[in-house]
């Protein structure tokens, strides 16, 4: 396994090179993904178990009582329990009105396989390596078969994409298949993506490839061990189903295989979970499936407080939360800033930095045509349907606090916005630049003294930078290169 990104590194660069729109790989990737692959599992084709396990993967389950089958999750769906359902039972592309979630069922894939599984994510739904041997795994996994209490469904959210309001999009490629509560009593959401048409999936299959699931799974688990927060991994199951893709955009489309990957977050509630709301938008005539029902989207708002911000509101009554509104906004605002700043620390750049895709958690999400420097260039664009860089390596952080206001305006009537525009001007740029500096000076072994100014070491980071783009200097090898310095001293 350890090998395994250095050749999806070397399979993907010459694709970068013949078409600029290509998901970029780079050295800081193949880094990145050498820290996560402890723990890593990969199954040739044709393969039924997990193989090449390393002494930092999860333990078995075989004779550990605590742990879960795949028949014994604990679920508990409190999102479709304390949200509305879509009445409508049937599958069809339709804008769903005063809903949150609409039932859907995965489609069957034909032949599954197993390619990759990170024990250490399974883990947290209390699945051990055992579990991920059965034959049952992939045929649970590639959702042809549903998990005994999972309830499949599709959440409805809007978006900003490149900053016009884009109406109903949701779950076009996504399942919800419900919440479990592992041994430690934390609360996890298992999500498919790629296995079939929901509601949202306007003109699209509501299929993923093997390349782009298996990109989405190395690099989520990289993250995860990098220290940036996000979602995680749990396995990638390919099959023989094919959909048609053009790859480069040339014309010239080729059938790839459907690909199921597992997703694991506390959730995946994002900005645009509260832009349902939205009245019809001037810019672009078009308005959120659910305009003006303040009623929901208090409860949707109460809901996620109570359930990941339960700090926030321990021993008040819930006809009290709207006391804690400011406090949980000013949390995610924080969780926001300190998450941009690990970002730019590891040259990762997101690419897609929609309010549908920003996070409640502060996690990265939806991963898409991201990418990680090479070269340090400020200016780098890895979406190469981005051409103005909107979503470039540098504005990354002005975008995030841009979709924070824009979060704030959902949340309005329910949350002044007066409020909610000064936590933010209070404190994203603040907790930004802190946590930023923080990651730097550890990167670059800067010891905090009481003679050297935080001021005085961003100084000597600002010069680095500036050598490094003057002369092409690789991100991530040149921290490592220092550290080697370091080491000979």
């Amino acid at each position: 396994i350890f090998s395994m990104p250095f050749l999806l590194a070397r399979c993907l660069r010459p694709c970068a090179a013949r078409h600029p729109s290509f998901p970029s790989w780079s050295v800081g990737a193949v880094c990145a993904l050498g820290f996560a692959a402890a723990g890593w599992h990969y199954c040739s084709r044709g393969m039924t178990t997990v193989a090449h396990r390393t002494a930092s993967a999860a333990p078995s389950s075989q004779g550990d009582l605590s742990m879960a089958t795949l028949e014994t999750l604990r679920f508990d769906n409190s999102a479709l329990r304390d949200l509305p359902l879509d009445p409508n039972p049937e599958n069809y592309v339709r804008t769903v009105r005063d809903s949150v979630f609409s039932r859907v069922k995965p489609t069957p894939l034909e032949n599954p396989q197993l390619i990759a599984a990170s024990l250490p994510a399974l883990a947290l739904l209390d699945l051990g390596e055992d579990q991920a041997r059965r034959p049952e795994f992939v045929q649970y996994m590639a959702g042809n078969a549903v998990l005994p209490g999972a309830e499949p469904a599709a959440h409805c959210y809007c978006g900003h994409q490149f900053g016009l309001f884009s109406g109903q999009l949701g779950d076009g490629a996504t399942m919800y298949l419900g919440e479990v509560i592992n041994r430690r009593g934390e609360r996890w959401e298992v999500q498919f993506k790629g296995a079939g048409k929901t509601p949202y999936s306007r003109s699209a299959d509501g299929r993923k490839v093997l390349r782009s699931s298996l990109r989405e799974f190395l690099c989520s688990e990289a993250n995860h061990f990098l220290g940036i927060p996000t979602t995680r991994a749990g396995s990638v199951v390919t099959s023989d189903s094919r959909v048609i893709r053009d790859i480069f955009y040339d014309g010239h489309p080729i059938a790839e295989r459907c690909t199921v990957i597992v997703r694991i977050a506390p959730t995946f509630l994002r900005f645009g979970s509260f832009e349902i709301f939205k009245h019809k938008d001037p810019r672009t005539g078009r308005a959120g499936p659910s305009p003006g029902n303040f009623g929901l989207q208090k409860k949707l708002l109460d809901f996620m407080i109570r359930q990941y911000y339960p700090e926030f509101v321990a021993g008040v009554p819930e006809e009290q939360f709207p006391t804690r509104y400011p406090a949980v906004f000013r949390e995610i605002v924080q969780r926001t800033a300190r998450l941009v700043a690990a970002w730019q620390a590891f040259g990762f750049c997101h690419g897609v930095l929609n309010t549908d895709n920003m996070s409640v958690l502060g996690l990265t999400i939806d991963y898409g045509p991201f990418g990680f420097m090479e070269g340090f260039d400020p200016g780098f664009i890895c979406n190469g349907s981005d051409p103005t860089g909107r979503y470039s390596y540098q504005a990354q952080p002005s975008i995030c606090r841009w979709n924070l206001q824009k979060l704030a305006e959902a949340l309005t009537p329910t949350v002044s916005v007066e409020q909610t525009l000064a936590i933010i001007e209070e404190d994203y740029e603040r907790t930004f630049q802190e946590e930023y500096q923080r990651r730097m000076r550890a990167k670059l072994g800067l010891v905090t003294s009481s003679n050297i100014s935080a001021k005085d070491d961003m100084a000597l980071v600002q010069d680095l930078l500036k050598v490094m783009e003057a002369t092409g200097a690789d991100w991530t090898l040149t921290f490592r290169r220092l550290r080697a310095v370091a080491e000979g001293l």
